[in-house]
């Protein structure tokens, strides 16, 4: 008995080996740890920001433009401005959850209700307008949430290129996935559904538009790898950029005439890109 099953020990070793079974614990299919994501926005107060405002400078927000409450970051529009990070940033995927509010102000109060949020921002407090850094936008408007604008100098020192559709909307590119490379170093890129009829009036809606209705929560996520942008806005890719100069900085939500709410501003940090 003991002979027979030292044989039948002996020819399961070797219907292992034949077979490919190993005896030894495998960790190949252990998953990759995740990495942190950093909460940007602790649903407390604005600390690791600080608030930068037009003819006021920095740390001076006497009308509350940018309050927190309940969890819930509000952007009252009524002065323009922004709040800046501490800290520059480069690749990560940042993920914002906005929505409108009702209240519009000052030369925009009859316009499409407009923000952003800047990337890559570099320089002087104000250096652009007396308002913002400058920097690389992703604009938040009613009928163009996802159009990237390049709030530089007019130099190569910001710029970016992006595929685009051979139409122009008034004079403007339109992101297009595997279309001609154009670059710019001022003024715009489209994001891909825009609509050609789009009008600088309150409460515009373009067919296609990827954001939600005021009053609705939208998730905007941001791809920043290396000099690369990626824009999603609901799930759906609405434009990218590549040469992106600069590649890393602080980031910037404005405050831009008309009221937003924001309850999550988070980063996921990226491994930065093999050269």
């Amino acid at each position: 008995m003991k002979r027979m099953i030292g044989m039948l020990g002996v020819a399961w070793i070797l219907m292992s080996f034949s077979s490919g079974i190993t005896l030894e614990p495998s960790t190949s299919n252990t998953p990759p740890k995740k990495p942190k994501t950093i909460q940007l926005f602790n649903k407390k107060n604005l600390d690791g920001w600080y608030i930068f405002i037009q003819d006021r400078g920095r740390h001076q927000d006497p009308k509350g433009v940018f309050t927190v409450k309940d969890g819930i970051l509000r952007i009252s529009g009524e002065e323009w401005g922004c709040i800046t990070t501490n800290e520059e940033y480069e690749n990560y995927k940042l993920i914002m959850e906005f929505k409108w509010g009702e209240l519009t102000f000052g030369s925009r109060k009859e316009r499409a209700r407009d923000n952003g949020l800047l990337f890559h921002s570099v320089g002087d407090d104000g250096g652009y307008s007396g308002i913002w850094m400058r920097s690389i936008e992703c604009n938040i408007i009613e009928g163009g949430v996802g159009d990237f604008i390049v709030v530089g100098d007019g130099t190569d020192k910001f710029s970016i290129t992006s595929p685009v559709a051979k139409e122009r909307q008034s004079g403007t590119p339109i992101y297009q996935k595997g279309g001609e490379l154009v670059t710019i170093n001022k003024g715009r890129i489209n994001w891909s559904g825009r609509d050609p009829n789009w009008k600088d009036e309150l409460g515009f809606r373009g067919a296609k538009d990827a954001d939600k209705p005021v009053g609705e929560w939208n998730k905007l996520e941001c791809v920043v790898h290396g000099d690369i942008i990626d824009i999603y806005v609901n799930g759906k890719l609405v434009n990218q950029a590549i040469n992106v100069r600069p590649s890393k900085g602080k980031i910037q939500v404005q405050s831009e005439g008309a009221e937003m709410f924001v309850r999550r501003l988070d980063m996921i940090p990226l491994k930065a890109p093999k050269k």
